[in-house]
């Protein structure tokens, strides 16, 4: 069921970070149900940081859809930027006639930390392939903290909805974790007890 919203634009971006190769991310997103999950979110794009071995995954995918009349997605990619992806996450971010859409990150704490900072939806899902993974207690705690949703890459089109939960949760009042609102009539609650107007 689509949001129908009144924006023009809602973005994607898909960061695997600079040191590992996590094409198993890469294939999710590029899989039929994520990319349903996509539309009926009202996603436009889809900005994939795909590493050196994710562009075949990307390019397989391009040219697969590449005859079809209306794709949906706008899909694309590069390998690595040596200056930082906080462009990618800025778009993502959005604003004026743009709605704000998701970072899909690796579970590295640089990562993390760009996107937390601007304040974008996270969702972070651990690279199952690495050694010694830390990746699943970081993902899982700061999930547990409500900062971040936990992505699993079996079913990342549930996490584009937690991550939209998130979203009203963050922009809720009052924030989060600044103590109980024992009103529970919210920010326009205090606005009309601050301007004097009664029920």
């Amino acid at each position: 069921m689509a949001l129908n919203t009144p924006f023009t634009k809602k973005t994607c971006f898909v960061t695997i970070g600079a040191t590992a190769s996590f094409d198993a991310l890469i294939e999710n997103v590029l899989s039929h149900p994520f990319l349903e999950a996509l539309r009926s979110a009202d996603y436009t794009d889809l900005i994939l940081q795909h590493g050196k071995t994710g562009g075949e995954i990307v390019e397989r995918y391009q040219e697969k859809t590449a005859s079809e009349a209306n794709p949906g997605i706008k899909v694309r990619g590069f390998d690595f930027k040596k200056h930082g992806l906080m462009d990618e996450m800025a778009e993502a971010k959005a604003g004026g006639t743009e709605s704000e859409g998701v970072v899909i990150s690796h579970a590295g704490s640089g990562s993390i930390l760009d996107a937390m900072r601007i304040a974008v939806p996270l969702i972070v899902v651990p690279n199952p392939a690495l050694l010694d993974n830390h990746q699943v207690e970081l993902a899982e705690e700061l999930a547990r903290q409500g900062y971040v949703v936990h992505g699993k890459l079996d079913d990342l089109a549930v996490s584009l909805w937690e991550s939209e939960i998130l979203r009203g949760i963050k922009k809720s009042w009052p924030p989060p974790y600044s103590g109980h609102d024992p009103t529970g009539r919210g920010f326009q609650g205090v606005m009309d007890d601050e301007m004097g107007f009664v029920d």
